[in-house]
Parts: C-alpha cells; structure tokens; sequence
C-alpha cells in the first residue's frame, strides 16, 4: 500500500497526542486488569472457611436456613444460590452489585459461617480503580474518556505502522536489535500493538457499553430498537395468583426441587418474590455458555411455572453486550483467561516501551509533538469518521473540540507574536 506521507505525519501527530493524554492510564487500566484476573485464586483461599463446611448427618431445611439468614443477615436476603456439592455452606444473597453481601448457612448445623461482601475487598478496590480510578462517577467519565482515545490509538497506530515500500521481517513483525535503543522501543511498541490491536478493540467492545455517558445511549438503542432482556425478564409484569392461593408460600425445599429439576448449568439462583403477589424466578449464570443460561418464574403459592425465559429471547445488542463483557474478563475457560493475561501484560509493555522510545527521541524543553506540513488538507473521509466517532462516543467529541480549541489558539498566538 503506497502511502500518503503528508497524511501519514498527521495520523502520527495525532496518534502521539493520544498517547500523551492516555498512557498514564492506559499504564493503569493494564496493570490493574492484570491484577484483577486472579481475583478467584486470590479470595479462593481467604473463603474457604466461609463457603466449606464439614459433612455431617443429614442437613437441615433449606426453609429453616433461609429463617436462620433473614436472622443474623443485615439485609432482609433476596436470592439463595442451590449448593452443587455436600460440603458447600448454603448462600443467601442480599442487595445488589456495589451493594451485594452474601451470607453462608452450615447446613448440618445451621450455624452462619461467615458474611462475605465484596465491596470490603481488596480485589473490589482493584476493580474500582480499574473502573474508575476510585473517583466515583467522574472517575468513570476518564477512564470512558481514554477508552475511546484508546481507538483513535489503534486505528492511528496501525495506519502509521503499515509498510509503505514493501513488508519485511524485522521493523514490522519483530523488532529491530542491530540500530539504536530508540528504534528498539519504538518496533517493540509498534509491533506489540500491531499483534494485540484486534484483541483491544474486542476489550474495549467489552467495558464501553457499562461506562456512563456511551454505555447510557448504549442502553437507550436497546430500549428503542428492542434488543435488551425482555420485559418479562426480571418478572416485573407476572404476579402469583392469590384469588384461591394458600395462605403461604410453598417452600424453598420445594423450589429447589423443581429449580434443580431444570437441569441448568452454572450457578443457579433462587429469587424471592417480592410482596404477596411476587413469583419465584430460578436462573442459572454460566459465561462459559451463555446460551444455556434461563430464567423461569414460577407462581409462589402453587409453585406452578409460569414464564421461561431463554437466552434466544434476549436481544441482538444485549446478547452482544454480555459476550464481549465476558470475554473481557476471561470468563471463557482457560483459553479466554490466559489470552487476557497475554494482551494485559502486551499493553503494559508497549505502553512502558512508547514511554522510554519519547524519552530517547524528546529533546530538552520540547514537548516533541510531530510536525505536519501546512500544505497538508484533512481530507473529507477523515472528517466524516471523526465526526462519526465524536457522534457514537460524545466524550471523544468534547474532548476533541478542547483539544482543536487549543490548538487553533495557540496558531493565532504565534501568527500575533510575528
């Protein structure tokens, strides 16, 4: 591909100003995503004594040990999730996502082994500081604010990095030894990105729809176009009948037996109606299938089903949504989780390696910022896809406009200074 080399320059500057404003935190996105993948086998240990118990005798009712949580729990629980082997200690669930506690019920003595909340975690800070440099609402709008320039870095980047006189082995597929340190750090940096820039594009699909600003227009498209959960997803219109109803509930033991009966995958969950005129709803989380994953209500009084929701029923954006989130934090298996680890510790080294390549090539009291010839024109195309991506991503756009600003102020001040 013959490049244009006055273009070429423009993308650099502009891929050179992306960096400069994101690399601190894409430094530490990277590093706190490195963190947070061994989040299971950093709480599996400190957990033990609250999730095992020992085996002994018969276990007491699942309807006793949800009387003995509502007891001790702070919050009233919501959920319960169904043990998959003798030794679990039973969970009650509480609240949700920031505010979800767990409280575990030794079900052959009915004694609480522990309350686990995760907000008081080490891993949950790891998490905030990855989702929002623990700056609360603000801190969210930054992080959103480098993930959108993050794709101006790649799409930048790639363009800048592609051959124009002909492919060769060292300098665009593995870096140059034989020159000088800059030109290793630049080819390490260059390269890295090349080989994982696919893999950060599907890792950005993955975090941008739960930020604040897209991830809220992102919500709105599903709403409009329909492709969300459906309505009767989270059982808001169903209701259990009460004209001829017992005066109770039936039992947790009985919904755990026609929950397991369904012979869902993952984590299965039992949701507690919410008033007189609640359902019990039975899912299962497995992100490792996401298309086994249900939902099924069922009325509280006759324990009669009245609504299964499969994952064919949740929309093509929702669907989407969920896939790349679990792929994101490589909840795929093995494969997924390993291939996180490798892109993570890829984005820190091409991240430290841009860092010492600037240092190297700035010189003193001089930001460095690449020189574009002033014959050079945008051309329409590119104005088209800025304009497109300030459309799809409004904080990109903002911060593009200041950026612009800046820039046309300081040409009008070094043209006055003449």
């Amino acid at each position: 591909m013959q490049k244009n080399q006055k273009l070429n320059k423009w993308l650099w500057k502009w891929h050179f100003i992306a960096g400069m404003v994101s690399l601190p935190f894409i430094l530490i996105l990277s590093i706190t995503g490195i963190i947070y993948l061994f989040k299971a086998d950093y709480e599996a240990p400190k957990q033990k004594d609250v999730k095992e118990v020992i085996v002994q005798g018969t276990p007491i009712s699942l309807q006793e040990q949800w009387k003995i949580a509502k007891t001790h729990a702070t919050k009233k629980p919501n959920a319960v999730i169904i043990p998959t082997a003798t030794n679990q200690a039973t969970e009650f669930v509480s609240g949700r996502f920031g505010g979800k506690s767990s409280l575990y019920v030794n079900p052959y003595t009915g004694e609480v082994s522990g309350v686990i909340t995760p907000k008081d975690s080490v891993m949950f800070t790891v998490r905030k500081l990855h989702g929002e440099l623990l700056l609360g609402g603000f801190g969210t709008k930054i992080v959103e604010l480098i993930a959108c320039w993050m794709i101006v870095l790649i799409l930048t980047g790639i363009y800048v990095w592609w051959p124009g006189r002909g492919w060769q082995l060292k300098g665009f597929f593995i870096p140059r030894t034989g020159v000088d340190k800059r030109t290793f750090y630049r080819d390490l940096h260059s390269i890295t990105g090349f080989w994982v820039s696919i893999l950060l594009m599907m890792i950005l699909a993955g975090g941008l729809p739960w930020t604040d600003v897209f991830g809220s227009n992102f919500k709105t498209l599903q709403k409009v176009t329909n492709t969300g959960y459906p309505s009767t997803w989270d059982a808001r219109k169903l209701q259990s009948n009460t004209t001829e109803a017992p005066q109770d509930f039936i039992s947790l033991d009985q919904m755990m037996v026609k929950a397991t009966s369904l012979n869902l995958s993952g984590d299965v969950a039992i949701t507690f109606p919410k008033g007189p005129n609640g359902v019990y709803s039975v899912s299962n989380t497995n992100p490792m299938d996401l298309a086994s994953q249900k939902k099924v209500h069922f009325d509280a009084y006759t324990g009669k089903q009245l609504l299964a929701n499969h994952w064919d029923d949740v929309g093509i954006l929702m669907q989407g949504r969920m896939w790349f989130m679990a792929f994101h934090q490589g909840e795929f298996g093995t494969w997924n989780w390993v291939l996180m680890l490798l892109t993570s510790i890829a984005l820190t080294v091409m991240s430290i390696a841009a860092i010492v390549s600037y240092v190297l090539r700035k010189k003193p009291k001089k930001w460095g910022v690449p020189k574009v010839p002033a014959s050079f024109k945008v051309g329409y195309g590119i104005v088209v896809l800025l304009i497109i991506l300030s459309v799809v991503f409004p904080l990109f756009g903002g911060s593009l406009i200041i950026i612009i600003g800046v820039e046309y102020w300081r040409k009008k001040r070094k043209i006055a200074s003449i």
